[in-house]
């Protein structure tokens, strides 16, 4: 018998992943990103203790009230719950839809020093029939932007561009929903202006791409960076200013036929990630649902609450469920800041 996902369509299943209220939790680190989060509270990065914490974020009470999906990584997708319930089965069972990414990570692209191309295209389509099976029914692959002297190029964002609609027709003969994540960094001097520039130039190329490759944009979603001013810029751009011209960005370049943007982090604070999303969504209604799609802002105050210790799960637990609750509340532009100050919330 046919489970509910199986009989959604893949616009179903877009428009479900964001849903009012609710966003993605992207717990699909690399074994080398996972290593860095527990080397920041001293914790061995084995394959229990993975398995362990992203457990623990899984069962959190409540957490479907404000988390559509989950976008797994390639060991987590195929672990279980304590209880011995593989990961994608329990998620399904709490009314969230399993994810996966599927990429290869970014490496150098031949020709263009300082800029990447995102590999993992070979054997793309047997990885999305088994990844089918094992449960998941959306998928997710980053390119990755810088901003620099003379960077990016034109042949760098069209590289990305070209294997993001790749991979999105691809998933989407699989039957899964693709989310396209081109990440313009953060890393940098640039002003805000720059940043616009770039991502405006990044998400043109991409929307062109997806359009030639016959991607159905209503079974897609748009994961991509907020306008911000790089990290080590003379001057940082306000919640009002980001919000504005993300909004304005996103209007210029992404089709009102996508059902939503999630959001990435990338780097932001917990609190700035939560206010930027916010604002954007009390200047709403937009044509596109405007969520998220948070790894560390969502997850940091939980992994520091847990710290590899089992007697900990429950405030972890907490920390977790209160940031999913704060950006489930920015999804409808009803976050305040002063929550976050606040003893009970």
């Amino acid at each position: 018998m046919a489970t509910m996902a199986e009989t959604q369509t893949l616009e179903e299943i877009a428009r479900a992943l964001v849903a009012p209220g609710k966003g993605i939790l992207a717990a699909d680190e690399s074994d080398g990103t996972i290593k860095k989060r527990f080397d920041s509270i001293g914790v061995e990065s084995t394959e229990e203790n993975r398995r362990a914490y992203r457990d623990l974020l899984f069962t959190t009470d409540g957490a479907e009230e404000h988390i559509s999906g989950v976008i797994l990584f390639d060991e987590t997708i195929r672990q279980a719950s304590a209880d011995g319930t593989p990961f994608p089965k329990l998620l399904e069972s709490r009314g969230i839809i399993p994810g996966i990414k599927v990429d290869k990570g970014a490496k150098p692209l031949a020709g263009a020093e300082g800029e990447t191309v995102t590999e993992g295209l070979d054997g793309l389509r047997e990885r999305l029939q088994e990844y089918y099976e094992l449960g998941a029914r959306f998928t997710k692959w980053r390119a990755v932007i810088s901003i620099g002297d003379r960077i990016p190029s034109d042949y760098c964002l069209w590289t990305n561009a070209h294997a993001l609609a790749r991979f999105a027709a691809l998933s989407q003969e699989s039957g899964l929903v693709p989310i396209v994540e081109p990440e313009v960094l953060m890393d940098g001097t640039h002003s805000i202006e720059e940043s616009y520039r770039v991502t405006d130039r990044m998400l043109q190329a991409l929307y062109t791409e997806l359009f030639d490759q016959r991607v159905g944009r209503e079974g897609s979603l748009l994961k991509t960076n907020m306008v911000v001013s790089g990290y080590d810029a003379s001057e940082q751009a306000d919640v009002d200013t980001v919000a504005e011209l993300t909004i304005k960005c996103l209007t210029n370049t992404c089709p009102s036929s996508v059902p939503g943007v999630v959001f990435l982090s990338g780097g932001m604070s917990d609190e700035d990630a939560t206010a930027r999303l916010n604002a954007m969504n009390q200047r709403g209604p937009h044509p596109w649902e405007l969520s998220f799609s948070y790894g560390r802002a969502l997850q940091a105050p939980a992994l520091k609450a847990w710290g590899g210790d089992a007697n900990n799960v429950e405030e972890a637990q907490k920390a977790f469920y209160r940031r999913a609750k704060f950006n489930g509340a920015a999804r409808s532009g009803s976050y305040a800041p002063e929550w976050e100050t606040a003893e009970v919330a």
